[in-house]
């Protein structure tokens, strides 16, 4: 498959001056906000954002909460060689198609062994991703369903998966 370069230039431009795309479907509740900070506060920015140019200037395509809680830094953005309609494409799959990433438990487990962080909502985080359930016995232990009823569970804003409480 041949498959076309669309990047045509990394910038970096002050957060402030990117114009939020209007047809941004996703909403950051304070728990992700949370997140992002400490992240950003513990290793700092690890990735650019997503843009194309328009007549007023760039427009994102995806990190608009990077944006927003950057407003007066520059950061990194690809700019894309994408006319609205593909951007509006990736606008719409680039995150559900991350979230449809399966987990390696076993991996998982030893990555998350490994890190350690001072921010109280990325660890909340962290601890939602260490408590998501394993496959019927994959510990080797019987699945009790009677204490299920005692488990409260809360749902991921950005992927949808449910971790108990």
């Amino acid at each position: 498959m041949k498959v076309r370069d669309r990047i045509k230039s990394l910038r970096r431009v002050r957060a402030a001056d990117l114009i939020p795309n209007p047809r941004n479907w996703r909403t950051h509740p304070e728990s992700q906000q949370n997140v992002l900070r400490g992240i950003l506060a513990e290793v700092g920015i690890a990735d650019a954002v997503l843009v194309r140019e328009v007549p007023e200037g760039l427009m994102l395509i995806d990190g608009h909460l990077r944006a927003d809680t950057l407003p007066d830094q520059k950061i990194p953005c690809l700019v894309l060689d994408v006319d609205a309609d593909e951007a509006d494409k990736i606008l719409a799959t680039l995150d559900p198609l991350a979230a449809m990433a399966e987990a390696n438990e076993q991996a998982l487990g030893e990555l998350l062994a490994q890190i350690e962080t001072e921010s109280d909502a990325l660890q909340e985080m962290l601890d939602g991703l260490a408590a998501e359930p394993l496959p019927d016995n994959a510990d080797g232990q019987e699945f009790d369903e009677s204490c299920a009823n005692d488990v409260k569970m809360i749902t991921c804003p950005e992927c949808g998966h449910e971790f108990p409480t």
